[in-house]
């Protein structure tokens, strides 16, 4: 690829603002198929892709290669660096990206950081073509990105297709679940980089100086509720378990409490983004049974969504895992983060994200940084990941380059 790595990032950006335009058209076919493969309503449908577009531009493109590379020339040619050789990064040959099945647009970040690093790229897109609608913008931006890149749907059953995408890769992108990714990983050749990026979940932490003010109290309410619905609670970023601080004066809002403004929350954004579904799962509804049972025991409390299938349950059992189920949150009262600490690794539950909304208190912080998440967010903003993170953990650009040094 001759373009250089501005003219690359501008015909991305370029790109991504069309598609943050809800009247586009492609955008607009796009979300009706997104819709029919997912089950989501419109207005999550329109959320996700208005969350994903949106923060795909040339400063977050830029800023983001920049920081992983040191600067966005590297990409062109060999740069100085203080103390260091001089340095050129080029690209890995055949990037493979497998899309998740789930997660609206999870692979195209990964996509335009692969392009941008002149790579050639193949994606395995959805039923939806979601992600192929998106490369036909690009492509029509700039006809090289559209000589640079695949994009296609295979069975994940048919053994000679797969084969011959990943066992030639030079890294290999993927979503799904383990035994999916196990079976991609063992097509790989040796020296082949690979980011799998299995199903996880996330966390939030409420803490007792935010009960103590009943505004600050519903605000937060509001902000969880709407992490544990968005997606009908499916995704790596969706709230299922809350950990909500009892206060050590009784000055503030006692668990209980909270959990009836949280389930009123959830009402409330319920309204604004709808179920996908009208009625429970048998899994949910096994669940919810168990809670109401020892709700009338005078264990815990359960409330029942009056606008749509959700479920709010207060202290379910402990030596259970949270209820990994759609649009059910289970709050779990605690006397410090430790008591949540000690949550997480007893389950051993594999987080993306912990939500919090007291910032600058070391110990909700220690907790957060101890709890093997790869993202630490304020409560509301889960599921308005910034293009710039490290999405698992992992590099965004560097996945995609291979340095060179000069002496």
């Amino acid at each position: 690829m001759t373009l250089r790595a501005e003219q690359i990032v501008a015909a991305l950006a370029d790109a991504a603002g069309r598609w943050r335009d809800a009247d586009f058209p492609p955008r607009v076919r796009a979300t009706q198929a997104i819709e029919r493969r997912t089950g989501y309503t419109p207005p999550v449908v329109d959320y996700a892709l208005d969350a994903l577009f949106g923060a795909i531009d040339r400063t977050a493109l830029v800023a983001t290669i920049a920081g992983e590379l040191g600067s966005l020339a590297a990409l062109d040619g060999f740069v100085s660096r203080p103390g260091r050789p001089d340095v050129l990064f080029v690209p890995i040959d055949r990037v493979v990206i497998v899309s998740s099945d789930t997660t609206i647009g999870v692979a195209i970040p990964a996509f335009l950081f692969a392009l941008c690093a002149k790579a050639n790229v193949t994606v395995k897109d959805r039923d939806d073509r979601f992600v192929a609608a998106f490369a036909e913008t690009i492509a029509a931006e700039h006809p090289q990105l559209g000589a640079a890149m695949r994009v296609e749907t295979w069975n994940g059953t048919d053994e000679t297709m797969s084969r011959a995408h990943l066992t030639q890769a030079g890294t290999v992108v993927a979503y799904g679940r383990a035994e999916t990714l196990a079976a991609i990983r063992a097509q790989l050749a040796p020296e082949a980089r690979f980011l799998p990026f299995g199903h996880r979940t996330s966390v939030g932490y409420v803490a007792r100086e935010t009960l103590a003010d009943p505004v600050a109290a519903r605000a937060c309410a509001r902000a969880l509720a709407s992490d544990a619905l968005l997606y009908d609670g499916e995704g790596c970023l969706s709230l299922h378990a809350v950990f909500v601080e009892r206060s050590e004066t009784g000055a503030a809002i006692a668990p209980a409490a909270f959990a009836r403004l949280v389930a009123d929350a959830c009402d409330s954004v319920a309204i604004e983004f709808p179920a996908g579904y009208t009625e429970p799962d048998a899994a949910a509804s096994a669940y919810r049974r168990a809670a109401d049972f020892r709700a009338a025991q005078g264990l815990g409390a359960v409330h029942a969504g009056a606008t749509g299938p959700h479920l709010v349950v207060l202290d379910p059992p402990r030596d259970e895992p949270a209820p990994f189920l759609r649009r059910t949150l289970a709050l779990y009262a605690v006397d410090a983060p430790d008591d949540a600490l000690d949550f997480v690794r007893s389950h051993a539950l594999a987080l993306e994200a912990v939500g919090v909304e007291r910032r600058g208190r070391p110990d909700i912080e220690a907790f957060a940084l101890a709890s093997g998440a790869a993202r630490i967010a304020a409560l509301g903003s889960l599921q308005r990941p910034p293009l710039g993170g490290e999405h698992g953990g992992a590099g965004r650009i560097l996945p995609f380059v291979r340095a060179i040094y000069r002496q």
